[in-house]
Protein backbone atom coordinates (compact mmCIF):
# COMPACT_ATOMS: atom_id res chain seq x y z
CA UNK A 1 0.00 0.00 0.00
CA UNK A 2 2.62 2.40 -1.15
CA UNK A 3 1.99 6.28 -0.33
CA UNK A 4 -1.61 5.80 1.86
CA UNK A 5 0.39 6.72 5.22
CA UNK A 6 1.06 10.17 3.28
CA UNK A 7 -2.43 10.23 1.83
CA UNK A 8 -4.62 10.54 5.55
CA UNK A 9 -4.58 14.06 5.82
CA UNK A 10 -4.92 14.35 9.83
CA UNK A 11 -5.19 18.07 9.94
CA UNK A 12 -8.57 17.57 7.89
CA UNK A 13 -9.85 14.78 10.09
CA UNK A 14 -9.10 17.00 12.89
CA UNK A 15 -10.77 20.13 11.42
CA UNK A 16 -13.80 18.13 10.39
CA UNK A 17 -14.11 16.93 14.26
CA UNK A 18 -13.75 20.06 15.31
CA UNK A 19 -16.55 21.86 12.83
CA UNK A 20 -18.68 18.91 14.28
CA UNK A 21 -17.85 19.73 18.05
CA UNK A 22 -18.48 23.78 17.50
CA UNK A 23 -22.17 22.72 16.27
CA UNK A 24 -22.72 20.50 19.09
CA UNK A 25 -22.10 23.77 21.45
CA UNK A 26 -25.38 25.65 19.68
CA UNK A 27 -28.61 24.67 21.46
CA UNK A 28 -30.75 24.37 18.45
CA UNK A 29 -28.12 21.21 17.64
CA UNK A 30 -30.24 19.42 19.63
CA UNK A 31 -33.68 19.94 18.42
CA UNK A 32 -33.40 16.89 16.07
CA UNK A 33 -32.19 14.52 18.78
CA UNK A 34 -31.55 11.88 15.90
CA UNK A 35 -29.68 13.69 13.67
CA UNK A 36 -27.51 15.30 16.81
CA UNK A 37 -26.98 11.37 17.72
CA UNK A 38 -25.78 10.80 14.79
CA UNK A 39 -23.42 13.31 14.27
CA UNK A 40 -22.28 12.70 17.75
CA UNK A 41 -21.39 9.08 16.71
CA UNK A 42 -19.31 10.68 13.39
CA UNK A 43 -17.27 13.28 15.72
CA UNK A 44 -16.56 10.39 18.29
CA UNK A 45 -15.08 7.73 15.29
CA UNK A 46 -13.39 11.22 13.80
CA UNK A 47 -11.27 11.65 17.40
CA UNK A 48 -10.62 8.19 18.28
CA UNK A 49 -9.06 8.16 14.45
CA UNK A 50 -7.24 11.25 14.76
CA UNK A 51 -5.93 10.35 18.15
CA UNK A 52 -5.02 6.73 16.73
CA UNK A 53 -2.47 8.45 13.88
CA UNK A 54 -1.11 11.11 16.29
CA UNK A 55 0.19 8.52 19.12
CA UNK A 56 1.41 6.21 16.34
CA UNK A 57 3.05 9.18 14.87
CA UNK A 58 4.81 10.40 18.71
CA UNK A 59 5.47 6.55 19.39
CA UNK A 60 7.56 6.16 16.02
CA UNK A 61 9.19 9.30 16.64
CA UNK A 62 10.44 8.30 19.92
CA UNK A 63 11.37 4.88 18.81
CA UNK A 64 13.67 6.27 15.79
CA UNK A 65 15.35 8.37 17.98
CA UNK A 66 15.97 5.89 20.49
CA UNK A 67 17.31 3.42 17.41
CA UNK A 68 19.72 6.55 16.75
CA UNK A 69 21.12 6.85 20.23
CA UNK A 70 21.89 2.78 20.68
CA UNK A 71 23.36 2.61 17.41
CA UNK A 72 25.23 5.68 18.40
CA UNK A 73 26.46 4.29 21.57
CA UNK A 74 26.66 0.63 20.48
CA UNK A 75 24.36 -0.81 23.32
CA UNK A 76 23.25 -3.92 22.29
CA UNK A 77 20.83 -5.17 24.88
CA UNK A 78 18.90 -1.45 24.07
CA UNK A 79 18.98 -2.47 20.33
CA UNK A 80 17.45 -6.01 21.43
CA UNK A 81 14.62 -3.85 23.42
CA UNK A 82 13.41 -1.92 20.63
CA UNK A 83 13.25 -4.22 17.58
CA UNK A 84 10.35 -5.82 18.93
CA UNK A 85 8.62 -2.27 19.62
CA UNK A 86 9.59 -1.24 15.95
CA UNK A 87 8.14 -4.13 14.71
CA UNK A 88 4.91 -3.57 16.45
CA UNK A 89 4.60 -0.41 15.22
CA UNK A 90 4.84 -1.29 12.10
CA UNK A 91 1.81 -3.88 12.30
CA UNK A 92 0.29 -1.06 13.78
CA UNK A 93 1.11 1.18 10.78
CA UNK A 94 0.07 -1.32 8.15
CA UNK A 95 -3.53 -1.66 10.20
CA UNK A 96 -4.20 1.82 9.92
CA UNK A 97 -2.92 2.35 6.28
CA UNK A 98 -5.49 -0.17 5.64
CA UNK A 99 -8.12 1.36 7.22
CA UNK A 100 -7.65 4.53 4.43
CA UNK A 101 -9.35 1.59 2.32
CA UNK A 102 -12.20 1.75 4.35
CA UNK A 103 -12.96 5.70 3.58
CA UNK A 104 -16.46 5.11 1.79
CA UNK A 105 -19.44 7.07 3.00
CA UNK A 106 -20.82 3.96 4.35
CA UNK A 107 -17.72 1.76 5.63
CA UNK A 108 -17.71 2.71 9.30
CA UNK A 109 -20.74 1.34 9.72
CA UNK A 110 -22.30 -2.12 10.86
CA UNK A 111 -23.69 -4.07 7.87
CA UNK A 112 -27.03 -6.48 7.02
CA UNK A 113 -25.92 -9.94 5.38
CA UNK A 114 -28.64 -11.86 3.61
CA UNK A 115 -27.50 -14.59 2.20
CA UNK A 116 -30.42 -17.05 -0.40
CA UNK A 117 -29.55 -20.63 -1.83
CA UNK A 118 -29.70 -20.50 -5.54
CA UNK A 119 -30.94 -23.19 -7.76
CA UNK A 120 -29.73 -26.90 -6.67
CA UNK A 121 -32.38 -28.01 -4.38
CA UNK A 122 -31.19 -29.22 -1.11
CA UNK A 123 -27.37 -28.96 -2.19
CA UNK A 124 -27.78 -25.29 -2.29
CA UNK A 125 -29.66 -24.83 0.85
CA UNK A 126 -26.89 -26.73 2.37
CA UNK A 127 -23.86 -24.32 1.02
CA UNK A 128 -26.00 -21.38 2.32
CA UNK A 129 -26.30 -22.87 5.48
CA UNK A 130 -22.19 -23.12 5.38
CA UNK A 131 -21.82 -19.70 3.93
CA UNK A 132 -23.66 -18.56 7.24
CA UNK A 133 -21.53 -20.58 9.75
CA UNK A 134 -18.68 -19.22 7.74
CA UNK A 135 -19.76 -15.23 8.11
CA UNK A 136 -20.89 -16.01 11.75
CA UNK A 137 -17.42 -17.23 12.42
CA UNK A 138 -15.45 -14.37 10.76
CA UNK A 139 -17.82 -11.86 12.61
CA UNK A 140 -16.46 -13.47 15.93
CA UNK A 141 -13.04 -13.89 14.64
CA UNK A 142 -13.05 -9.82 13.99
CA UNK A 143 -14.81 -9.08 17.24
CA UNK A 144 -18.13 -8.33 15.71
CA UNK A 145 -21.10 -9.50 16.86
CA UNK A 146 -23.19 -11.37 14.43
CA UNK A 147 -27.10 -11.70 15.28
CA UNK A 148 -29.43 -13.13 13.07
CA UNK A 149 -32.46 -11.47 12.26
CA UNK A 150 -34.64 -13.72 10.25
CA UNK A 151 -33.96 -17.23 8.99
CA UNK A 152 -35.97 -19.53 6.74
CA UNK A 153 -35.27 -23.39 7.09
CA UNK A 154 -34.94 -25.85 4.05
CA UNK A 155 -36.98 -28.69 3.70
CA UNK A 156 -34.56 -31.48 4.06
CA UNK A 157 -31.21 -29.71 5.38
CA UNK A 158 -30.15 -26.10 5.34
CA UNK A 159 -31.45 -23.09 5.00
CA UNK A 160 -33.37 -21.20 2.16
CA UNK A 161 -32.08 -17.86 3.25
CA UNK A 162 -30.74 -15.95 6.33
CA UNK A 163 -30.33 -12.35 7.20
CA UNK A 164 -27.60 -11.39 9.67
CA UNK A 165 -26.71 -8.13 11.59
CA UNK A 166 -23.40 -7.55 11.99
CA UNK A 167 -22.60 -5.07 14.54
CA UNK A 168 -19.29 -2.79 14.76
CA UNK A 169 -16.86 -0.36 13.50
CA UNK A 170 -16.21 -1.58 9.48
CA UNK A 171 -18.19 -4.11 9.96
CA UNK A 172 -19.89 -2.56 6.48
CA UNK A 173 -16.70 -1.68 4.50
CA UNK A 174 -14.82 -5.77 5.22
CA UNK A 175 -18.38 -6.95 4.28
CA UNK A 176 -19.25 -5.28 0.89
CA UNK A 177 -16.40 -7.52 -0.33
CA UNK A 178 -18.64 -10.81 -0.11
CA UNK A 179 -21.49 -9.18 -2.14
CA UNK A 180 -22.44 -11.30 -5.30
CA UNK A 181 -22.74 -15.12 -6.15
CA UNK A 182 -20.46 -17.56 -4.29
CA UNK A 183 -19.95 -21.00 -6.22
CA UNK A 184 -19.56 -24.63 -4.21
CA UNK A 185 -17.87 -27.53 -6.35
CA UNK A 186 -18.28 -30.74 -3.69
CA UNK A 187 -19.39 -34.48 -3.85
CA UNK A 188 -22.85 -34.04 -2.78
CA UNK A 189 -23.84 -35.80 0.15
CA UNK A 190 -27.23 -35.98 -0.25
CA UNK A 191 -26.59 -37.71 -3.98
CA UNK A 192 -26.42 -41.75 -2.98
CA UNK A 193 -24.24 -41.99 -6.03
CA UNK A 194 -22.25 -39.13 -4.56
CA UNK A 195 -21.82 -37.34 -7.66
CA UNK A 196 -19.89 -34.01 -7.89
CA UNK A 197 -22.69 -31.43 -7.94
CA UNK A 198 -22.22 -27.54 -8.15
CA UNK A 199 -24.12 -24.71 -6.09
CA UNK A 200 -24.79 -21.73 -6.05
CA UNK A 201 -25.85 -18.91 -3.15
CA UNK A 202 -26.18 -15.10 -3.15
CA UNK A 203 -24.76 -12.96 -1.11
CA UNK A 204 -26.15 -9.46 -0.49
CA UNK A 205 -24.64 -7.19 1.97
CA UNK A 206 -26.22 -3.60 3.06
CA UNK A 207 -24.99 -0.58 5.27
CA UNK A 208 -26.88 -0.40 8.22
CA UNK A 209 -29.28 2.67 7.82
CA UNK A 210 -29.77 5.37 10.59
CA UNK A 211 -33.27 6.02 11.06
CA UNK A 212 -34.73 9.37 10.20
CA UNK A 213 -31.44 10.37 9.08
CA UNK A 214 -30.45 8.48 5.77
CA UNK A 215 -34.47 7.22 4.81
CA UNK A 216 -37.72 8.61 6.31
CA UNK A 217 -40.50 6.03 5.34
CA UNK A 218 -44.15 7.49 5.16
CA UNK A 219 -45.78 4.94 6.75
CA UNK A 220 -49.22 5.74 4.20
CA UNK A 221 -46.92 3.95 2.03
CA UNK A 222 -46.36 0.90 3.67
CA UNK A 223 -48.59 -2.80 4.01
CA UNK A 224 -48.25 -4.13 6.76
CA UNK A 225 -49.62 -8.13 6.52
CA UNK A 226 -49.56 -9.98 9.74
CA UNK A 227 -49.33 -14.14 9.60
CA UNK A 228 -48.55 -17.47 11.51
CA UNK A 229 -44.47 -18.08 12.09
CA UNK A 230 -43.38 -21.49 10.28
CA UNK A 231 -40.76 -24.59 11.54
CA UNK A 232 -39.09 -24.39 15.28
CA UNK A 233 -39.75 -22.08 17.93
CA UNK A 234 -42.04 -23.18 20.58
CA UNK A 235 -45.05 -23.05 21.52
CA UNK A 236 -45.82 -19.30 20.20
CA UNK A 237 -45.18 -20.92 16.55
CA UNK A 238 -48.37 -21.55 14.62
CA UNK A 239 -50.63 -20.10 17.70
CA UNK A 240 -50.21 -16.83 17.51
CA UNK A 241 -49.76 -14.83 14.62
CA UNK A 242 -46.34 -12.71 15.26
CA UNK A 243 -44.66 -12.83 11.56
CA UNK A 244 -44.21 -9.18 9.94
CA UNK A 245 -44.50 -8.25 5.97
CA UNK A 246 -43.69 -5.37 4.92
CA UNK A 247 -44.50 -4.14 1.33
CA UNK A 248 -43.10 -0.70 0.51
CA UNK A 249 -45.91 0.44 -2.15
CA UNK A 250 -43.16 2.76 -3.89
CA UNK A 251 -40.46 0.80 -4.70
CA UNK A 252 -42.29 -2.46 -4.13
CA UNK A 253 -39.88 -4.03 -1.98
CA UNK A 254 -41.32 -6.84 0.42
CA UNK A 255 -39.20 -7.55 4.01
CA UNK A 256 -40.18 -10.42 6.16
CA UNK A 257 -39.62 -11.34 9.48
CA UNK A 258 -40.49 -14.04 11.80
CA UNK A 259 -37.42 -14.63 13.88
CA UNK A 260 -38.39 -12.81 17.23
CA UNK A 261 -41.27 -13.85 19.54
CA UNK A 262 -43.76 -10.74 19.39
CA UNK A 263 -44.75 -9.10 16.55
CA UNK A 264 -43.60 -5.73 17.58
CA UNK A 265 -39.64 -6.41 17.75
CA UNK A 266 -40.82 -8.66 13.97
CA UNK A 267 -41.92 -5.45 12.72
CA UNK A 268 -38.90 -2.68 14.13
CA UNK A 269 -36.78 -5.81 12.41
CA UNK A 270 -38.48 -5.39 9.21
CA UNK A 271 -38.60 -1.84 9.43
CA UNK A 272 -34.41 -1.44 10.07
CA UNK A 273 -33.89 -4.24 6.95
CA UNK A 274 -36.32 -2.00 4.84
CA UNK A 275 -34.37 0.85 5.54
CA UNK A 276 -30.96 -0.13 4.66
CA UNK A 277 -32.19 -1.65 1.11
CA UNK A 278 -34.17 1.87 0.38
CA UNK A 279 -31.13 3.23 1.10
CA UNK A 280 -28.72 0.88 -0.89
CA UNK A 281 -31.21 1.29 -4.32
CA UNK A 282 -30.30 5.56 -3.43
CA UNK A 283 -26.67 4.66 -3.27
CA UNK A 284 -26.91 2.51 -6.75
CA UNK A 285 -28.98 4.94 -8.67
CA UNK A 286 -26.19 8.28 -7.64
CA UNK A 287 -23.37 5.63 -8.63
CA UNK A 288 -25.13 4.51 -11.68
CA UNK A 289 -25.68 8.58 -12.82
CA UNK A 290 -22.54 8.95 -11.35
CA UNK A 291 -20.91 6.40 -14.22
CA UNK A 292 -23.34 7.51 -17.19
CA UNK A 293 -22.08 11.15 -16.60
CA UNK A 294 -18.35 9.20 -16.97
CA UNK A 295 -19.30 7.34 -20.00
CA UNK A 296 -18.93 4.41 -18.14
CA UNK A 297 -20.07 0.55 -18.65
CA UNK A 298 -22.27 -0.14 -16.07
CA UNK A 299 -22.25 -3.77 -14.92
CA UNK A 300 -24.55 -5.27 -13.63
CA UNK A 301 -23.10 -6.39 -10.38
CA UNK A 302 -25.21 -8.52 -8.21
CA UNK A 303 -25.40 -11.35 -10.65
CA UNK A 304 -21.82 -11.94 -10.96
CA UNK A 305 -20.56 -14.70 -9.86
CA UNK A 306 -17.06 -13.42 -7.48
CA UNK A 307 -16.03 -16.72 -5.66
CA UNK A 308 -15.26 -20.50 -6.27
CA UNK A 309 -14.93 -22.75 -3.43
CA UNK A 310 -13.29 -26.25 -4.84
CA UNK A 311 -13.93 -29.21 -2.64
CA UNK A 312 -13.65 -31.51 -5.02
CA UNK A 313 -11.23 -32.80 -7.23
CA UNK A 314 -8.81 -30.70 -5.89
CA UNK A 315 -8.98 -28.12 -3.03
CA UNK A 316 -8.95 -24.59 -3.79
CA UNK A 317 -10.46 -21.37 -3.43
CA UNK A 318 -10.26 -18.68 -5.66
CA UNK A 319 -11.74 -14.80 -6.13
CA UNK A 320 -12.34 -14.20 -9.90
CA UNK A 321 -12.28 -10.38 -9.00
CA UNK A 322 -8.41 -10.09 -7.09
CA UNK A 323 -7.42 -13.12 -8.41
CA UNK A 324 -6.95 -14.05 -4.63
CA UNK A 325 -6.21 -17.91 -4.59
CA UNK A 326 -5.92 -20.39 -1.69
CA UNK A 327 -5.72 -24.53 -1.21
CA UNK A 328 -7.22 -24.67 2.31
CA UNK A 329 -11.00 -23.97 1.94
CA UNK A 330 -11.59 -25.51 5.19
CA UNK A 331 -9.79 -22.60 6.85
CA UNK A 332 -11.46 -19.89 4.98
CA UNK A 333 -15.34 -21.87 5.75
CA UNK A 334 -14.16 -22.01 9.16
CA UNK A 335 -14.32 -18.13 9.22
CA UNK A 336 -10.68 -16.88 7.69
CA UNK A 337 -11.51 -14.13 5.14
CA UNK A 338 -9.63 -11.14 6.26
CA UNK A 339 -7.03 -12.23 3.54
CA UNK A 340 -10.15 -12.66 0.81
CA UNK A 341 -11.65 -9.08 1.94
CA UNK A 342 -8.21 -7.23 2.27
CA UNK A 343 -7.22 -8.78 -1.44
CA UNK A 344 -10.18 -7.95 -3.30
CA UNK A 345 -10.62 -4.02 -1.12
CA UNK A 346 -7.31 -3.42 -2.23
CA UNK A 347 -7.72 -3.96 -5.68
CA UNK A 348 -10.86 -2.04 -5.81
CA UNK A 349 -9.17 0.50 -3.90
CA UNK A 350 -6.39 0.46 -6.49
CA UNK A 351 -8.44 0.98 -9.62
CA UNK A 352 -10.36 3.40 -8.62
Amino acid sequence: MPGLWCDFDVAGKATEANRLEAQASDAEFWNSPVQAQAAMRELARLRGTVERWLSLSERTSTTHELLGLAIESEDRHMLDTLVPDGAALLLEAEELEFELVLSGEFDARSAILAIHAGAGGTDSQDWAEMLFRMYTRWAERAGFKAEVLDLSQGEEAGIKSVTIEITGEHAYGYAKAERGVHRLVRLSPFDSAHARHTSFALVEVLPEAEADVDVQINPHELRIDIFHSGGAGGQNVNKVATAVRLVHIPSGLVVTCQNERSQLQNKEVALRILRSRLMEIAIRERLEERDKLKGEHIAAGWGNQIRSYVLHPYKMVKDHRSGFESTNPELILAGELKPLMKAYLLSSFEGE
